[in-house]
């Protein structure tokens, strides 16, 4: 099962520099982003924070609570 699924992309590419472990690829041909490494995924949030478009989702089985420093 996939971590993430993208839909609605707009090839803005902004998933893609948010990414730190580099799991998310361009596609030339799509002009879309593609997970290329799921199995990489730190499951980190920041391409979904920062997608302009809200075009990609963390499956809920994959996703981990938000983890808070303060009590």
């Amino acid at each position: 099962m996939p971590i993430h699924q993208i839909s609605g992309c707009i090839g803005c590419k902004t998933c893609i520099s948010a990414c730190p472990t580099d799991v998310i690829q361009f596609d030339k041909e799509s002009k879309k982003a593609v997970i290329a490494y799921p199995e990489d995924c730190q499951i980190c949030h920041l391409c979904r924070l920062y997608c302009p478009v809200d075009a990609i989702t963390i499956t809920p089985e994959k996703s981990i609570p938000v983890m808070v420093s303060w009590r």
